[in-house]
């Protein structure tokens, strides 16, 4: 069976980092190009890392598959324009030239509750973005809408968000009282789900919380 090549942005954040050790690991994958603004810590044989400005991408390598992991909070990125500047823009401008460059399966890393109609912005802001994918040409389209993530993210250089901890917290003692799409949800569980559901898709598929949990 032909090997696979997959492109991933986002390696650098909680669930990114997830799928692209994943990726390394799979036997059935020759080559991943990651693509991020810093360089990443990781080396591998098979990951060819690429420091770009998403602004300005250039033209990707052939692949077969790419991983959209580019995720902020409006807290952080400052305002809630730029947050949609990454969480829309950059992703689907990643999106698009990797369909350029042959791509026909990608994975998407959303957020529960994502609705264009939404009248929360954030989830907003994520529907819109599963919208303008799903209208693009690609063969599979699979997103994740996790609930509240949990895992290391001091291991990502990211600050640990107090309400994750209290979510955390909660979800050990009271896991059995909480709906399964609503419990928190381990990072790596989201990227395993995705590695195992993007290689094989047909049309689109959303995956859930609960259903990633298992």
């Amino acid at each position: 069976m032909k090997k696979r090549i997959a492109i991933i942005a986002g390696a650098t954040g909680l669930v990114g980092k997830e799928i692209l050790d994943g990726l390394l690991a799979d036997e059935n994958v020759a080559e991943v190009h990651s693509l991020s603004r810093r360089a990443l810590v990781i080396q591998h044989p098979k990951l060819v890392a690429h420091i770009v400005d998403f602004t300005k991408l250039p033209d990707l390598p052939p692949a077969d598959e790419v991983y959209l992991a580019i995720g902020t909070t409006i807290k952080t990125a400052g305002s809630q324009s730029a947050f949609r500047a990454i969480d829309f823009d950059t992703n689907l401008a990643v999106a698009k030239a990797a369909h350029a460059a042959g791509v026909k399966k990608v994975g998407l890393v959303s957020a529960m509750g994502a609705n264009s109609g939404s009248a929360i912005f954030y989830s907003r802001v994520k529907g819109d973005l599963e919208a303008a994918l799903a209208k693009m040409p690609f063969e599979g389209l699979v997103i994740a809408r996790p609930s509240m993530l949990v895992g290391d993210r001091g291991a990502v250089g990211q600050p640990i968000r107090p309400g994750e901890r209290w979510a955390a917290l909660l979800g050990n003692v009271l896991g059995f009282l909480i709906p399964s799409n609503y419990k928190p949800i381990e990072a790596v569980a989201v990227a395993r789900a995705l590695l195992s559901a993007v290689p094989q898709a047909n049309g689109k598929a959303i995956l859930l919380s609960g259903t990633m949990q298992h």
